[in-house]
């Protein structure tokens, strides 16, 4: 760590001379009789972007003109910037990670943060939310492990960390002493046009008693006061560890457009800041939102966000039918018959079929139940609807009688598959979603033509960041390799910012086609929560048609060149 720290300090040492030297027209001219006026708009531009956020803020307040160059700058692209830190100090990780993210022209609609076990969550979250402004909404989580670019060497690295049993279950409790399992990673955004919002999910003191109808209509009610719309563009959703967040997917899916994008975490310790206050006690989930501005201003383009998941489940074995269904606070016994025959099989005999099926493929196979379910929903007093989804319930074992799994909300009647894990298909997979990303990639590169002919004034869209959330099952254990749930984004977007964790429990919106069922087999069932997956967001931003006069991007000023 003696060379992290020597890097940090070389890394300051240099950022404060660029500073100067970007300022050296200013001082010089300061020094002569030259006026404000004098140096011209596309200079003092030239200087401004090239300043860190807070020398940038101060001289968004030297003068009206200066704060028009400032509001150009900022909103003529989005900016995400992301970084992550090792320093065994918490204090100097925070430290090198916000002068990282800061190091450019920003203005931070919401800070997104995960750090390690062996590092206080209630001293993390103290420390970021101290760096920010008190209206920016911030959510500082425990991960499994994080991905990104380091802070002071810029080096690309997946961590997981090393957990053991005394820091599951009291994760602020690790020795001071210990220096692994220690970093953090910093994601900050700025996205003009849109409006970032955090919404808490609220229980009753029934730990069972979730509220989540309430928790919808208040998302909808803030998204409609922006937007004039009933559904957000996008929701970030963390969930913590102890709650089943799999009957709060199936009723935002039900509850909100298809366009509205769904990513989180399913499973961590978190703490956030919303509307100006702290929230340190617990919170079964949190939606950071982000809505489309009704009255945005001119000049503004629109910023979409897409969603690509890489699969580590494969379909094993035959379909069966739950029958007799047994369950308590957290867990499912079952017996089940076969399609092709209709004898009630108990734990043991269904198991005994799926290792026949399976042979010896993989030495020590993780099963998981995908359960197809057909329940009525509604929100409030709505119309009730009857919707169709696909949940996975992780195996724990069988006996003589039953098959248990892990998780409640299976009944009798409802199908199911066996699934593992399986690494070649996760493999295969993330080749899938590089190819994806190659054809986002093209079509980002393609003329406009909405206005009737070629569009030369660089008004094509561009993808400016990305966020993974990926299976803390996967990693180099599970691939036996490094870095592969990073390199669909990085093969295809090498200069553009992207990072994200390791998670117990994967959220992304999206169908069963995506698990290699036919389009009628899965094209109509929703699957929102994964296994030993990856799931990118990424975001992509196309400039407004030209009207008049077009704010253009400046080069170097673009946060996604990062």
């Amino acid at each position: 760590m003696q060379i992290c720290a020597k890097c940090g300090k070389e890394r300051i040492e240099r950022d404060d001379a660029m500073e100067k030297q970007s300022l050296q027209p200013l001082r010089k001219m300061l020094k002569s009789s030259i006026s404000v006026d004098d140096l011209g708009e596309d200079l003092i531009q030239n200087i401004l972007c090239r300043l860190p956020a807070s020398s940038f803020a101060s001289a968004a307040c030297v003068s009206r003109s200066w704060n028009s160059i400032c509001n150009r700058i900022l909103f003529s692209f989005p900016k995400l910037s992301s970084a992550l830190s090792f320093n065994p100090s918490l204090e100097d990780a925070v430290s090198e990670v916000v002068d990282k993210v800061l190091s450019k022209p920003t203005r931070p609609h919401f800070a997104l943060a995960s750090i390690g076990p062996s590092f206080s969550l209630q001293q993390a979250h103290q420390l970021i939310t101290g760096k920010f402004g008190s209206e920016i909404p911030v959510i500082v989580n425990i991960s499994e492990g994080i991905i990104g670019r380091d802070a002071l060497t810029d080096e690309f690295r997946e961590v997981q960390w090393e957990v053991t049993e005394e820091e599951e279950d009291d994760p602020a409790g690790a020795s001071p002493n210990e220096k692994v399992n220690r970093g953090i990673i910093l994601t900050v955004g700025f996205l003009p046009g849109l409006k970032a919002h955090i919404v808490p999910l609220l229980q009753e003191k029934d730990p069972r008693g979730l509220l989540i109808d309430e928790f919808v209509m208040s998302i909808r009610e803030y998204t409609s006061s922006v937007s004039g719309s009933g559904s957000p563009s996008g929701i970030v959703l963390f969930s913590d560890r102890k709650t089943d967040i799999k009957p709060v997917l199936q009723k935002l899916d039900h509850a909100f457009s298809l366009d509205t994008v769904i990513v989180g975490d399913g499973g961590s310790q978190f703490l956030y800041r919303s509307d100006d206050r702290n929230y340190t006690t617990r919170r079964p989930a949190v939606a950071l939102l982000f809505v489309k501005e009704r009255d945005k201003p001119l000049g503004i383009g629109e910023t979409k966000f897409h969603v690509m998941l890489s699969t580590g489940l494969s379909p094993l074995g035959s379909t069966y039918k739950s029958v007799s269904v047994k369950s308590n606070k957290s867990s499912t016994w079952l017996t089940a018959i076969r399609d092709t025959l209709h004898e009630d099989l108990d734990g043991q005999s269904i198991l005994d079929e799926i290792y026949d099926e399976l042979g010896d493929r993989i030495q020590f196979p993780v099963f998981y139940l995908g359960v197809t379910k057909r329940r009525r929903c509604s929100v409030g007093l709505e119309k009730v609807r009857r919707i169709t989804f696909h949940e996975f319930h992780e195996v724990l074992g069988g006996n003589e009688e039953y098959l248990f799994v892990n998780s409640v909300g299976i009944k009798s009647g409802d199908l199911f598959r066996f699934y593992l894990s399986d690494s070649k298909a996760a493999l295969s997979s993330c080749k899938e979603v590089s190819d994806k990303l190659g054809h986002l990639k093209q079509d980002c590169n393609y003329t406009d033509n909405r206005v009737g002919g070629s569009v030369t004034n660089g008004n094509t869209r561009e993808v400016f960041g990305g966020i993974i959330f990926s299976c803390c099952g996967r990693g180099d254990s599970f691939f036996g390799q490094p870095g592969i749930d990073s390199l669909p984004f990085l093969e295809n977007f090498p200069r553009v910012t992207f990072g994200g964790t390791y998670c117990n429990g994967e959220i992304g919106r999206g169908n069963l086609s995506l698990y290699g069922q036919g389009t009628e087999e899965g094209g109509d069932v929703r699957c929102s929560w994964h296994a030993f997956s990856a799931v990118y967001l990424i975001m992509s931003y196309t400039p407004p048609l030209p009207q008049g006069k077009l704010v253009s991007t400046e080069p170097g000023c673009s946060s996604s060149n990062q």
